[in-house]
Protein backbone atom coordinates (compact mmCIF):
# COMPACT_ATOMS: atom_id res chain seq x y z
CA UNK A 1 0.00 0.00 0.00
CA UNK A 2 1.03 3.60 -0.48
CA UNK A 3 -0.42 6.64 1.59
CA UNK A 4 -0.32 10.03 0.40
CA UNK A 5 -0.95 12.55 2.89
CA UNK A 6 -3.31 15.69 1.68
CA UNK A 7 -2.79 19.46 2.53
CA UNK A 8 -3.19 22.64 1.58
CA UNK A 9 -5.36 23.48 -1.48
CA UNK A 10 -6.62 21.67 -4.50
CA UNK A 11 -3.41 22.16 -6.63
CA UNK A 12 -1.38 21.00 -4.01
CA UNK A 13 -3.33 18.45 -3.38
CA UNK A 14 -3.86 17.42 -7.18
CA UNK A 15 0.60 17.18 -7.46
CA UNK A 16 -0.06 14.96 -3.86
CA UNK A 17 -2.43 12.60 -5.29
CA UNK A 18 -0.70 12.86 -8.60
CA UNK A 19 3.04 11.29 -6.96
CA UNK A 20 0.97 9.00 -5.03
CA UNK A 21 -0.80 7.47 -7.69
CA UNK A 22 2.31 7.01 -9.92
CA UNK A 23 4.10 5.11 -7.26
CA UNK A 24 0.77 3.13 -6.58
CA UNK A 25 0.45 2.21 -10.63
CA UNK A 26 3.50 1.60 -11.44
CA UNK A 27 4.41 -1.22 -8.65
CA UNK A 28 0.98 -2.68 -8.87
CA UNK A 29 -0.58 -1.14 -5.27
CA UNK A 30 -3.53 0.13 -3.80
CA UNK A 31 -3.26 3.53 -3.08
CA UNK A 32 -5.18 5.54 0.20
CA UNK A 33 -4.96 9.12 1.35
CA UNK A 34 -4.84 10.46 4.17
CA UNK A 35 -7.26 13.39 4.88
CA UNK A 36 -6.06 13.92 8.57
CA UNK A 37 -4.91 17.58 7.68
CA UNK A 38 -8.37 18.56 7.08
CA UNK A 39 -9.83 19.03 10.63
CA UNK A 40 -13.18 20.91 11.29
CA UNK A 41 -11.66 24.65 11.51
CA UNK A 42 -9.17 23.72 9.38
CA UNK A 43 -8.64 26.58 6.52
CA UNK A 44 -8.46 24.45 4.11
CA UNK A 45 -10.95 21.14 2.61
CA UNK A 46 -10.35 18.10 0.61
CA UNK A 47 -11.15 19.19 -2.95
CA UNK A 48 -10.44 15.86 -5.37
CA UNK A 49 -13.96 14.72 -4.39
CA UNK A 50 -15.69 16.73 -8.04
CA UNK A 51 -12.81 14.85 -9.61
CA UNK A 52 -12.48 11.22 -11.18
CA UNK A 53 -10.53 10.33 -7.95
CA UNK A 54 -11.55 6.76 -5.97
CA UNK A 55 -8.79 6.16 -3.83
CA UNK A 56 -9.91 6.00 -0.47
CA UNK A 57 -9.41 7.77 2.73
CA UNK A 58 -7.58 5.77 5.89
CA UNK A 59 -9.46 5.48 8.65
CA UNK A 60 -8.79 6.87 11.86
CA UNK A 61 -7.50 4.02 13.35
CA UNK A 62 -4.81 3.64 10.18
CA UNK A 63 -3.70 7.32 10.53
CA UNK A 64 -3.37 6.69 14.38
CA UNK A 65 -1.00 3.18 13.48
CA UNK A 66 1.37 5.22 10.71
CA UNK A 67 1.80 8.60 12.53
CA UNK A 68 1.29 7.68 16.25
CA UNK A 69 -0.53 9.22 19.18
CA UNK A 70 -0.24 13.40 18.71
CA UNK A 71 2.10 13.98 22.25
CA UNK A 72 2.54 12.10 25.39
CA UNK A 73 4.49 9.14 26.39
CA UNK A 74 3.33 7.27 23.65
CA UNK A 75 4.51 9.73 20.76
CA UNK A 76 7.83 9.09 22.28
CA UNK A 77 7.26 5.54 22.43
CA UNK A 78 5.69 5.38 18.75
CA UNK A 79 9.00 7.30 17.64
CA UNK A 80 11.10 4.60 19.05
CA UNK A 81 9.38 1.61 17.09
CA UNK A 82 9.03 4.07 13.95
CA UNK A 83 12.78 4.09 13.83
CA UNK A 84 14.04 0.99 14.83
CA UNK A 85 11.47 -0.64 12.91
CA UNK A 86 10.07 -2.61 16.52
CA UNK A 87 6.72 -3.59 14.65
CA UNK A 88 6.59 -1.34 12.48
CA UNK A 89 6.51 -1.37 8.53
CA UNK A 90 6.23 1.63 7.48
CA UNK A 91 8.67 3.71 5.44
CA UNK A 92 7.78 7.50 5.44
CA UNK A 93 9.11 9.71 2.37
CA UNK A 94 9.21 13.55 3.81
CA UNK A 95 9.93 16.72 1.67
CA UNK A 96 12.60 18.85 3.56
CA UNK A 97 11.86 21.84 1.38
CA UNK A 98 10.99 22.19 -1.97
CA UNK A 99 13.65 21.35 -4.66
CA UNK A 100 14.39 19.64 -7.34
CA UNK A 101 12.52 15.82 -7.78
CA UNK A 102 13.21 13.36 -5.06
CA UNK A 103 14.59 10.35 -6.40
CA UNK A 104 13.06 8.18 -3.54
CA UNK A 105 9.51 9.18 -4.95
CA UNK A 106 10.10 7.25 -8.21
CA UNK A 107 11.64 4.27 -5.98
CA UNK A 108 9.20 4.21 -3.50
CA UNK A 109 8.84 0.24 -1.39
CA UNK A 110 5.26 -0.76 -0.63
CA UNK A 111 4.13 0.61 2.76
CA UNK A 112 5.23 4.41 1.92
CA UNK A 113 3.88 7.08 3.74
CA UNK A 114 4.63 10.10 1.07
CA UNK A 115 4.53 14.08 3.00
CA UNK A 116 4.56 16.65 0.75
CA UNK A 117 3.80 18.95 -2.14
CA UNK A 118 5.83 17.07 -5.02
CA UNK A 119 5.28 19.73 -7.35
CA UNK A 120 6.95 18.34 -10.64
CA UNK A 121 5.46 16.26 -13.67
CA UNK A 122 8.42 14.38 -13.03
CA UNK A 123 6.76 12.37 -10.46
CA UNK A 124 3.84 11.24 -12.66
CA UNK A 125 4.90 11.94 -16.46
CA UNK A 126 5.12 8.39 -17.34
CA UNK A 127 1.08 7.75 -16.49
CA UNK A 128 0.14 11.09 -17.74
CA UNK A 129 -3.00 9.62 -19.43
CA UNK A 130 -3.77 8.09 -16.14
CA UNK A 131 -3.68 11.32 -14.21
CA UNK A 132 -5.77 13.76 -16.68
CA UNK A 133 -8.30 10.64 -16.35
CA UNK A 134 -8.59 11.09 -12.85
CA UNK A 135 -8.52 14.54 -12.93
CA UNK A 136 -11.71 14.68 -15.65
CA UNK A 137 -14.23 17.05 -14.25
CA UNK A 138 -17.37 15.36 -15.59
CA UNK A 139 -20.55 18.08 -15.13
CA UNK A 140 -20.46 22.01 -14.55
CA UNK A 141 -21.32 23.25 -11.26
CA UNK A 142 -22.52 26.91 -12.76
CA UNK A 143 -25.21 26.12 -16.07
CA UNK A 144 -23.38 29.23 -17.02
CA UNK A 145 -20.00 27.94 -17.64
CA UNK A 146 -21.23 25.43 -20.55
CA UNK A 147 -21.79 28.68 -22.57
CA UNK A 148 -18.32 29.77 -21.68
CA UNK A 149 -16.53 26.78 -22.83
CA UNK A 150 -18.10 27.17 -26.28
CA UNK A 151 -16.70 30.52 -26.54
CA UNK A 152 -13.29 29.00 -25.31
CA UNK A 153 -13.33 25.91 -27.87
CA UNK A 154 -14.63 28.55 -30.99
CA UNK A 155 -11.86 30.52 -30.25
CA UNK A 156 -7.97 30.74 -30.11
CA UNK A 157 -8.51 31.03 -26.68
CA UNK A 158 -5.63 31.85 -23.79
CA UNK A 159 -6.12 31.34 -20.30
CA UNK A 160 -4.62 34.29 -18.09
CA UNK A 161 -4.81 33.43 -14.37
CA UNK A 162 -3.92 36.03 -11.59
CA UNK A 163 -3.75 34.83 -8.13
CA UNK A 164 -4.11 37.04 -5.47
CA UNK A 165 -6.12 36.19 -2.53
CA UNK A 166 -4.02 35.31 0.63
CA UNK A 167 -0.89 35.78 -1.64
CA UNK A 168 -1.93 39.35 -0.55
CA UNK A 169 -3.69 39.47 2.34
CA UNK A 170 -1.79 37.06 4.41
CA UNK A 171 1.85 38.63 5.28
CA UNK A 172 3.80 35.71 5.79
CA UNK A 173 2.18 33.79 2.57
CA UNK A 174 3.34 37.55 0.79
CA UNK A 175 6.37 37.45 1.72
CA UNK A 176 7.17 33.55 0.89
CA UNK A 177 5.45 33.47 -2.76
CA UNK A 178 4.78 37.43 -3.48
CA UNK A 179 2.12 38.16 -6.35
CA UNK A 180 2.96 38.51 -10.52
CA UNK A 181 3.05 41.80 -11.18
CA UNK A 182 1.27 43.75 -14.24
CA UNK A 183 4.03 43.80 -15.96
CA UNK A 184 4.30 40.25 -16.12
CA UNK A 185 0.99 39.72 -17.59
CA UNK A 186 1.23 42.31 -20.35
CA UNK A 187 4.85 41.12 -21.40
CA UNK A 188 3.35 37.68 -21.74
CA UNK A 189 0.36 38.92 -23.57
CA UNK A 190 2.32 40.57 -26.30
CA UNK A 191 4.59 37.30 -26.51
CA UNK A 192 1.19 35.30 -26.91
CA UNK A 193 0.46 37.94 -29.65
CA UNK A 194 3.33 37.68 -31.56
CA UNK A 195 2.83 33.92 -31.84
CA UNK A 196 -1.08 33.49 -31.78
CA UNK A 197 -3.09 35.10 -34.65
CA UNK A 198 -6.44 36.72 -33.00
CA UNK A 199 -5.76 35.70 -29.28
CA UNK A 200 -9.19 36.18 -26.72
CA UNK A 201 -7.82 36.03 -23.36
CA UNK A 202 -10.01 34.52 -20.80
CA UNK A 203 -8.99 35.71 -17.94
CA UNK A 204 -9.48 33.89 -13.80
CA UNK A 205 -9.06 35.17 -10.71
CA UNK A 206 -10.12 35.09 -6.93
CA UNK A 207 -10.11 38.51 -7.30
CA UNK A 208 -11.68 39.34 -10.61
CA UNK A 209 -12.65 42.98 -9.19
CA UNK A 210 -9.36 44.01 -8.89
CA UNK A 211 -8.51 42.05 -12.32
CA UNK A 212 -10.78 44.51 -14.20
CA UNK A 213 -9.64 47.81 -12.72
CA UNK A 214 -5.94 46.80 -12.94
CA UNK A 215 -5.07 44.53 -16.06
CA UNK A 216 -5.69 46.24 -19.45
CA UNK A 217 -4.98 44.28 -22.29
CA UNK A 218 -4.91 45.35 -26.26
CA UNK A 219 -6.99 42.30 -27.57
CA UNK A 220 -10.48 40.79 -26.43
CA UNK A 221 -11.16 39.35 -22.95
CA UNK A 222 -13.45 37.47 -21.06
CA UNK A 223 -13.40 38.33 -17.35
CA UNK A 224 -14.68 34.70 -16.22
CA UNK A 225 -14.63 35.16 -13.13
CA UNK A 226 -16.95 38.08 -12.82
CA UNK A 227 -19.49 35.77 -15.08
CA UNK A 228 -19.45 32.79 -12.41
CA UNK A 229 -20.43 31.66 -9.66
CA UNK A 230 -16.43 31.60 -8.13
CA UNK A 231 -16.39 27.73 -7.95
CA UNK A 232 -12.55 26.17 -8.55
CA UNK A 233 -13.76 22.80 -10.12
CA UNK A 234 -15.68 25.42 -13.19
CA UNK A 235 -12.65 27.44 -13.62
CA UNK A 236 -10.49 24.32 -13.92
CA UNK A 237 -11.73 22.81 -16.45
CA UNK A 238 -12.35 25.98 -18.38
CA UNK A 239 -8.71 26.80 -17.81
CA UNK A 240 -7.87 23.00 -19.36
CA UNK A 241 -10.21 23.67 -22.48
CA UNK A 242 -8.01 26.78 -23.76
CA UNK A 243 -5.49 26.74 -26.53
CA UNK A 244 -2.71 28.47 -24.33
CA UNK A 245 -2.05 29.78 -21.10
CA UNK A 246 -0.53 32.58 -19.48
CA UNK A 247 -0.12 31.35 -15.41
CA UNK A 248 0.37 32.46 -11.90
CA UNK A 249 2.63 31.31 -9.49
CA UNK A 250 0.10 29.02 -7.92
CA UNK A 251 -0.28 25.32 -8.31
CA UNK A 252 -3.71 25.35 -9.59
CA UNK A 253 -3.04 27.34 -12.81
CA UNK A 254 -0.14 25.35 -13.07
CA UNK A 255 -2.86 22.35 -13.46
CA UNK A 256 -5.20 23.90 -15.80
CA UNK A 257 -2.19 24.38 -18.18
CA UNK A 258 -1.48 20.78 -17.78
CA UNK A 259 -5.01 19.39 -18.18
CA UNK A 260 -4.96 20.71 -21.84
CA UNK A 261 -3.39 17.50 -23.78
CA UNK A 262 -2.68 19.30 -26.89
CA UNK A 263 1.20 19.44 -27.69
CA UNK A 264 1.27 22.22 -29.72
CA UNK A 265 -0.27 24.64 -26.16
CA UNK A 266 1.91 28.11 -25.45
CA UNK A 267 2.57 27.90 -21.55
CA UNK A 268 4.18 30.95 -20.12
CA UNK A 269 4.91 31.49 -16.44
CA UNK A 270 6.98 33.73 -13.96
CA UNK A 271 10.77 33.42 -13.88
CA UNK A 272 10.58 33.10 -10.58
CA UNK A 273 7.71 31.09 -8.41
CA UNK A 274 8.67 32.17 -5.20
CA UNK A 275 10.72 34.92 -3.10
CA UNK A 276 12.77 32.09 -1.30
CA UNK A 277 16.16 31.87 -2.94
CA UNK A 278 16.86 28.70 -1.32
CA UNK A 279 13.60 26.91 -3.42
CA UNK A 280 15.27 25.27 -6.71
CA UNK A 281 12.32 25.16 -8.90
CA UNK A 282 14.34 23.89 -11.86
CA UNK A 283 11.63 21.16 -11.95
CA UNK A 284 8.45 22.86 -11.19
CA UNK A 285 7.63 23.37 -14.91
CA UNK A 286 7.44 20.67 -17.85
CA UNK A 287 10.44 21.68 -20.68
CA UNK A 288 7.67 22.91 -22.93
CA UNK A 289 6.82 25.88 -20.86
CA UNK A 290 8.51 29.24 -21.06
CA UNK A 291 9.41 31.53 -18.17
CA UNK A 292 9.12 35.04 -18.78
Amino acid sequence: MIVVRLLGGLGNQMFQYAAGRRAAVVNRWPLKLDGSAFRPGSPRAYGLDALNVEAPFLTPAEVGAIIGPPHGLGKRLHRIRRRFKIGYRWSWIREDRLSTVDPRILAAPPYTYIDGYWQSEKYFADIAETIRDDFRIESWVDPRARAIAGQVLGSESVSLHVRRGDYVTDPRTNQAHGTCTIEYYQEAARQIAGRVSRPHFFLFSDDPGWVGANLKLDHPATLVSQQLSGNQYDDLRLMSLCRHHIIANSSFSWWGAWLNPRPEKIVLAPRRWANDPNWDDRDLLPASWVRV
